[in-house]
């Protein structure tokens, strides 16, 4: 199964509607940061892919028909360059309440994991991809 769809957007803006919203167009599969909690295999490809060593994305999206949410969001020009008849899909939200809904989920949630092999490959995503300054 190759990706049809390739999701640009960052977490909190409708990503877990969005993918829904996909498998029941697609009838298949769509990746989406629940994915990362549900195959912990995952966590080194990814760690793998902050570095730039990830060469091949099947290892990760082989039998998903699309992908949205974070980690994928920040790797969309790599992982559309492997897929190149995927569509590109960008979500967005408007930048205040994006921070504000960011703020009281994603960042203390990824604190909480400090220490363990899943906050380091979110780390090297943040610091490589966005940013690892989250304060206000």
């Amino acid at each position: 199964m190759s990706l049809k769809v390739v999701g640009a957007g960052l977490g909190r803006t409708g990503t877990l509607s969005l993918k829904h919203a996909l498998e029941r167009l697609l009838g298949q599969p769509c990746y989406h940061m629940a994915e990362v909690f549900e195959h912990p295999e995952h966590v080194p490809l990814w760690h793998a892919a902050a570095r730039g060593e990830l060469e091949d994305w099947s290892e990760i999206f082989g039998g998903y028909a699309a992908v949205v949410d974070w980690p994928a969001g920040s790797f969309w020009k790599e992982i559309s360059a492997a897929y190149p008849d995927a569509i590109i899909l960008l979500s967005t939200r408007d930048a205040e309440s994006w921070w504000e809904s960011a703020s009281s989920t994603i960042f203390p949630t990824s604190m909480k994991m400090e220490g363990t092999p899943w906050h380091a490959m979110l780390s090297a995503v943040f610091r490589e991809r966005f940013t690892l300054e989250l304060d206000n």
